[in-house]
Parts: C-alpha cells; structure tokens; sequence
C-alpha cells in the first residue's frame, strides 16, 4: 500500500485528510518561549489572538529526526510514502525531508513548489492515484507535472503581517493601509510574487480579484478549485464560492481553512482561489 503524506501547510479540510489517509508532519509555531505544532496544538484564530496581545509568533520547519520518526511510522507495516512537502523556496521542509527519506526505502518526495492548498492540489492528486493502485514512482513522475498547472494566489487585507515577519517594509505596509490598497499575492515558478493591487474594500476587491483569477475559463482543469480563507466572515467566503460557481464549471469547489503558516505571514481576511489549468 502506498501511504499519501504532507507537511501541515498543505490546508486540506478534516474530511480529505480522513478519505485519503493523510499522514500530516506538522510545522512548528513558537511564540515566545512556548513551541506548538500547526493544526495539533494551535489553531489560526490563537495565532491572531497571541499577534492582538503583542507576541510574535514563528514558523519552523519540520526537522530532519521529525521527519525520520514520521517516516519511520509510515512504513513499519511496509507500506511505501509519498510525501508532498511545502514548496523548497518558502522552507527548508523539503530539503529536511530529503535527508530523511535516505534512512528509508520506499519513500518518495515531491517538492511541492507551492504553499497552502496550491500543495493541497497534488496532495489530493497523490490520494486519487494511490487508490488507483499506480506505483510508487509514476505518482511522484505525475505529480511532478501537475505542479507546473497549478494556478495559487491569494488576496490579503492588510500587509502587517508580511512587515512583522520581515516579508515587506513597514513603510510599505503603512502606505497600503493609507491608500487602502490589498494586493494579490500569486505563486510563480516555486516563489511568491505580489500580483494585482486593489483598491478599496475588503469585500470590493475581493470581488475583482476572484474575477481577475477566473477570466479565463477554457483553460481550467475543471475537476477541482480550492476556496481557501483565513480569519474570513463566512458570508465573505459564500460570496466567494457564487462567484466561482457562476464564472467557472468545476466538479467540485472545496471549502478550506487557512493553516497557521499562512495566516501567521498574511493575517486575518486572506484568501485565496486555487486551481489547476491544463
């Protein structure tokens, strides 16, 4: 058997995780002299609550023994691993996976290139080709050309955040504040680049920015997009899905909640439309 395996950033909700049996390694968030692990002991309304108290938090890779020691449970009853890792140039997870997986044979893993549910894609991808019965490297070959399909980006509300963790200036975080800007931020080539700039609103560029993503609908893989939201109303992201489910026809459109990672960097009103294109 073919275990399916991913760092916690991959975002995927409760119910994948248990239809595909994924076996998650989660980061570390320390805030101050406390360490916990993303989505086991923290959760991303703590996040937001510890940043309003004034405390930093930090994200950590999964290390090289946590990985053998995840590894090591994964194949004791011999099944084999196909681990998805958060993207190379945003961690060094997948670099620590790597070292660990040569303790193992059996063990393949696929740098992601990707973050949030844009890795969640191949996580999925990885689960449907598993119960498929296809060997161990034809997944990680498959997978390893999906990665170059996936289309991921994600609105932000606000950049401090980004300026707390040293991502933007806090000039630059103040000067889009005053001019009420809320930029895009959108995966390319394995890193993350700021796209579009809105202006107004939340709720208002939030709108523009789900129609920019979703104007050309031909060339979509419509078998899934991942509607990904961190610290969002509810009705925000009801609105979101209507306007995904008028401009797009996508078997499935997959609800999920930003991880730590993600809202530790971006804050609260972040969200993201994630697909595959052909």
């Amino acid at each position: 058997m073919i275990r399916v395996s991913s760092d916690s950033t991959c975002d995927l909700s409760p119910e994948i995780v248990e239809r595909f049996r994924v076996a998650i390694a989660p980061l570390s968030i320390t805030v101050g002299d406390q360490v916990f692990r993303d989505g086991v002991d923290i959760r991303p309304d703590d996040i937001f609550r510890y940043v309003e108290q004034g405390s930093t938090c930090a994200t950590g890779a999964v290390n090289v023994y946590e990985y053998q020691k995840h590894f090591q449970k994964l194949t004791e009853n011999g099944d084999q691993v196909i681990h998805i890792s958060l993207g190379s140039n945003f961690s060094s997870c997948y670099d620590h996976a790597v070292l660990a997986d040569r303790d193992f044979t059996g063990v393949e893993v696929v740098d992601s290139r990707n973050l949030s549910t844009g890795s969640g894609h191949l996580v999925y991808e990885a689960g449907l080709l598993a119960d498929e019965e296809m060997e161990l490297a034809d997944i990680k070959a498959r997978l390893e050309v999906v990665r170059t399909k996936i289309d991921a980006s994600f609105m932000i509300d606000q950049l401090d955040y980004l300026a707390r963790g040293g991502r933007c200036s806090s000039i630059t975080a103040q000067g889009a504040r005053i001019l009420r800007l809320k930029p895009s931020i959108e995966v390319r080539d394995g890193a993350m680049i700021v796209g579009r700039k809105y202006r107004g609103t939340f709720e208002k560029a939030l709108r523009l920015y789900v129609l920019d993503r979703l104007h050309d609908p031909a060339s979509f893989d419509p078998s899934r997009v991942f509607v990904t939201a961190a610290g969002c109303d509810p009705s925000v992201v009801a609105m979101v899905k209507s306007l995904v489910e008028e401009h797009a026809n996508f078997a499935e459109i997959i609800i999920t909640e930003a991880g730590c990672t993600i809202s530790n960097h971006c804050g609260p009103n972040t969200l993201g439309v994630l697909f595959k294109r052909l």
